[in-house]
């Protein structure tokens, strides 16, 4: 993957496809390889050139130990849309990376020309801000939790009841999660980003085109918190995914890409 040096740290990215570019921002601790299965392959079909990142904090992007800031991350999507000459250019966020979309809107909004924002909040309820308080203790407990309950726990938590009542595609989400445990030792520096205070007064200045995605079943960020979005975004639209949760991008990526390209389209 390429490296960009944006904002004083190594930033890796990756350049999929050609035609009017579309950059993609992922959730916690994800990194920008999430986007290849479903998605990349999809909008390079329909005409666009994806980028995808690793957002600081994911390796082969610096950890940045010191600590950062959401308007860091934000400003990280700015400077890379810059680096490589791409705006005004359309962005897609998910969960984390959908408020990063979200800030990025309102200090940088001449570098956006449309925008999906995907299990989006704009302010922390109390579940949210229980969560990233749990995941912050226990990463700084330094307790060392087995990948075959860290897998069963994540499927709980991201997961629609209809993936898990279906035995065969279980198993293999559970044996994804397992291969793929995600060490939050590592990725400490976004752990409480996601805790906002209540930013819909200045999403309303917001002039971008936006879709925002609910998942009917997202128990992580609740359909009504992206419907508030929208709400308080004057050019936003609300569609929500039905049959999914937390991970409806990867759960229903048909119905999901389908609902980005028609919207850019």
């Amino acid at each position: 993957m390429p490296v960009a040096l944006i904002n004083g740290i190594n930033l890796s990215f990756d350049d999929h496809g050609a035609g009017e570019p579309v950059v993609m921002v992922t959730g916690t601790g994800a990194p920008g390889r999430m986007w290849r299965t479903h998605q990349v392959p999809a909008l390079k079909a329909a005409g666009y050139r994806v980028i995808t990142l690793d957002n600081r904090g994911i390796p082969p992007s610096d950890l940045c130990p010191q600590g950062f800031t959401l308007d860091d991350m934000a400003a990280d999507v700015a400077g890379l849309i810059e680096h490589l000459g791409l705006g005004p250019c359309r962005v897609v966020g998910f969960s984390l990376g959908a408020i990063i979309v979200q800030e990025m809107l309102v200090a940088r909004p001449e570098l956006v020309r449309q925008a999906v924002l995907m299990a989006a909040c704009g302010r922390a309820d109390t579940l949210i801000t229980a969560m990233s308080a749990a995941e912050t203790a226990l990463c700084d407990s330094g307790a060392e939790v087995p990948a075959r309950y860290a897998a069963y726990v994540q499927a709980l938590q991201n997961l629609s009841p209809a993936t898990l009542d279906d035995q065969e595609q279980l198993r293999d989400w559970l044996d994804v999660f397992e291969m793929s445990m995600v060490d939050l030792s590592r990725v400490r520096g976004q752990l409480g980003l996601q805790v906002i205070p209540n930013r819909l007064p200045e999403y309303r200045n917001i002039a971008c085109r936006c879709l925002v995605i609910g998942f009917q079943d997202d128990l992580v960020v609740r359909p009504y918190l992206a419907r508030e979005v929208a709400e308080a975004i004057p050019g936003g639209t609300y569609t929500e995914i039905s049959g999914c949760g937390h991970y409806g991008y990867l759960e229903k990526p048909a119905e999901v890409n389908s609902a980005i390209i028609d919207f850019f389209r």
